[in-house]
């Protein structure tokens, strides 16, 4: 089976961060871990003026956690770990001096939604539909619900974590402020992208830190806080419920 990676760029002061993995772009802890460790490198880098975050492929933005690692999992300070590194990833991009944008170019599931509300400015095609469905799986989206809620709102957040197995479009995530803009192609959506990444290179760095310090005002609680979330999805995948579920969705 082929690794996953992350791997980052910086040209014309745009930081360029992409991540895959083979299995739609799921996330096993040490990509996690990588991805947050970039965008707190390309973050303190005096030559990226805005970030790009964006994946490989497709069909799919980033489906989630690795079930292949959840059903390995054994103990709980083991589970708490690896849902830490969706915390990490959250973080990383809360706590960036720089505007991150995030490019959604295919499905969204679980920790991947949270990555794409992370964003300060996301970008979608009509094909990237959402869903949150840790639910549907014994669990609960503990560790991104702060990230989702924030953007999308608490009603919307509500339907999303409740009615667990159904996606909802991408016209439905723009209406809700999760998608900034939606578009046709992903050639239309990288054209707009370039634009703006290349407008935002071109400002001025102090303003967007302290524009972007502005709009997570209310979140320093977050470092505590999603590693606390972070113990709650730690304890349930050891449950029997969420083992037999997680075999079932892998045995599709």
């Amino acid at each position: 089976m082929q690794e996953g990676f992350v791997r980052s760029e910086i040209k014309n002061g745009i930081a360029t961060i992409t991540f895959f993995h083979p299995q739609s772009n799921s996330m096993p802890g040490y990509q996690l871990n990588a991805l947050a460790q970039e965008i707190e490198k390309v973050g303190k880098d005096a030559n990226a003026k805005v970030i790009l975050l964006k994946s490989e492929g497709e069909k799919a933005f980033c489906a989630g956690a690795s079930f292949d690692e959840l059903i390995s999992i054994k103990d709980i300070d083991t589970g708490t770990k690896f849902f830490s590194g969706f915390a990490g990833v959250i973080n990383a991009i809360r706590k960036a001096p720089k505007f991150v944008l995030v490019r959604v170019q295919g499905k969204a599931v679980g920790g991947g939604v949270g990555i794409a509300c992370s964003g300060d400015y996301t970008f979608g095609v009509s094909e990237a539909s959402v869903k949150l469905s840790e639910l549907a799986v014994g669990i609960g989206p503990f560790v991104v619900g702060p990230a989702v809620e924030r953007k999308i709102g608490k009603s919307a957040f509500c339907e999303l974590t409740i009615n667990a197995t159904e996606w909802r479009n991408a016209q439905w995530a723009k209406e809700k402020g999760m998608y900034a803009d939606v578009f046709d192609t992903i050639a239309e959506m990288d054209k707009a992208i370039e634009t703006l990444a290349q407008k935002l290179a071109l400002s001025n760095p102090e303003a967007m830190a302290m524009l972007k310090k502005i709009m997570w005002q209310g979140c320093d609680s977050w470092d505590t806080l999603l590693l606390e979330r972070a113990g709650m999805s730690g304890k349930l995948v050891l449950s029997e419920f969420t083992i037999n579920a997680i075999n079932k969705f892998k045995a599709k």
